[in-house]
């Protein structure tokens, strides 16, 4: 065998190996990812509100992202992101990378689950380009917690993500300004082949298809929505019941349970009916005086 053929077959084999390595580490990301999603709908009091899970424009998980603090502190974490397509199925999932830093006193290690909800589609535009900073490329707020809640505040309003994080059993709202959420690129070339960019994932135009693991995610994330969607249905059906019913008002401003007939009026005493006029005979007959 000449050494161009041997070359090649070498190569061959090695880019198999790489596949190899990066495979198992992808599909566990996928599988923590997953776990997340399950939590999700699994505490509906302490949870990502069903609005928000159901008109969500794209959204990423990052599981057990780390956190490690002394004096100068960082957050790395690996994840997935799915966009929600124009006939409102969720697309296959890219590999995506969360980092950020702060500057303080602070010690420890803390790992924890986090949640972004992208409410456009200008934030994913960044993050398909290459990558977006939270807080300045795309605004943040750390988002409520509740399968009802709304968005109550103008933070929360005028953001374009909202931000998650369980650290301790249940999801609460995070500030993570300043974090920067980019592609994975080696991740999502371990998965779907070589030279695949985000939009070929999210198009279904990638050259190669994803494990079992990987396409989970995607299904747990159209379970977790169709819960949402029918929920949110539910509600707006007992909210319509509800304001339909007729509630009179009292003049104290209240409500009564019940409407009631109004009482009758106390009976009247009987009056005497006008003795008729008496016919007087005519002519009258008198006796004349003495």
């Amino acid at each position: 065998m000449s050494r161009l053929p041997r070359l090649t077959v070498l190569m061959i084999s090695l880019g198999i190996a790489t596949a190899a390595v990066a495979g198992p580490q992808e599909d566990e990301r996928a599988r923590q990812s997953v776990r997340v999603l399950t939590d999700i709908q699994q505490i509906p009091e302490s949870s990502i509100p069903d609005k928000l899970l159901d008109e969500a424009r794209g959204i990423v998980v990052v599981p057990d992202s780390l956190k490690v603090g002394l004096v100068l502190g960082g957050r790395r974490g690996h994840g997935l992101l799915s966009v929600k397509n124009p006939d409102g199925t969720w697309s296959n999932p890219s590999f995506v990378k969360l980092t950020g830093g702060s500057i303080g006193f602070q010690a420890g290690v803390q790992s924890a689950d986090i949640v972004l909800v992208f409410r456009s589609d200008r934030g994913l535009d960044s993050i398909v380009n290459g990558k977006v900073t939270l807080g300045a490329d795309a605004g943040v707020a750390a988002g409520p917690v509740g399968r009802n809640a709304a968005t109550a505040t103008d933070g929360q309003l005028k953001a374009e993500i909202w931000s998650w994080s369980r650290a301790r059993g249940l999801f609460a709202g995070i500030a993570l300004d300043g974090a920067v959420l980019s592609i994975d690129d080696a991740a999502n070339e371990a998965v779907y082949g070589r030279d695949t960019t985000p939009r070929m994932i999210f198009e279904g135009r990638a050259h190669g298809q994803p494990s079992t693991v990987v396409v989970d995610f995607r299904d747990r994330l159209e379970e977790a929505s169709a819960i949402a969607r029918n929920a949110r249905a539910h509600n707006d059906a007992d909210a319509r019941a509800r304001s339909g019913a007729t509630r009179p008002v009292t003049p104290s401003g209240g409500t009564t349970t019940a409407s009631r007939a109004p009482a009758p009026a106390p009976a009247q005493p009987a009056q005497a009916q006008p003795t008729p006029f008496e016919t007087v005979e005519s002519p009258v007959q008198a006796e004349p005086l003495p």
